[in-house]
């Protein structure tokens, strides 16, 4: 906290920052959007101390899946892109996370499961478990499923071979 504010104005300045964030990287992506001539709406939040933006379409089309990419490859490197845009134009390094078509929701929800079952199972047979490879995102959201069931669990390796072992009690 810097000298002669409060907690509660240093929350809203927080708020403003990352808000503003969402704004610079919404126009960032809108203008990829029309530059690839693909369909889609922008939603911003900020959650869990991180803006959030979101592309989402009401069409059918798969259009926006070619912006996720085979295993979100594409969607890894627009979010890298996005944040260098927002990092130009504000200075600060960025924590954004960007979604698109619902693919990091959904893939949230497989890792959740996977960590709660390799944490059941380190419980059940009293042996580390290893999980394959992968991203920061995913490891994350796996380490969060993990402590949620009460076991600890660590990143090992090197990039891009970086993964989870959930370990016993």
């Amino acid at each position: 906290m810097t000298e002669g504010t409060t907690p509660a104005a240093e929350g809203v300045d927080t708020l403003t920052r990352l808000e503003q964030e969402g704004e610079i990287a919404a126009d960032y992506l809108e203008g990829l959007l029309d530059i690839a001539d693909l369909d889609g709406d922008i939603d911003m939040d900020v959650e869990a101390d991180r803006a959030a933006v979101s592309i989402i379409s009401d069409s059918t089309s798969r259009d926006l899946q070619k912006l996720v990419g085979r295993d979100g490859e594409v969607l890894e490197a627009l979010q890298e892109l996005t944040r260098l845009a927002v990092h130009r134009e504000t200075g600060d390094r960025s924590r954004l996370m960007l979604d698109i078509a619902g693919y990091r929701a959904r893939k949230r929800a497989e890792l959740t499961e996977l960590g709660a079952k390799a944490a059941e199972e380190a419980k059940g047979t009293g042996e580390p478990v290893k999980l394959k490879a992968m991203t920061p995102f995913e490891r994350k959201v796996v380490h969060d499923a993990v402590a949620a069931a009460g076991l600890r669990s660590e990143s090992e390796g090197e990039e891009p071979q970086r993964c989870v072992v959930v370990l016993p009690v």
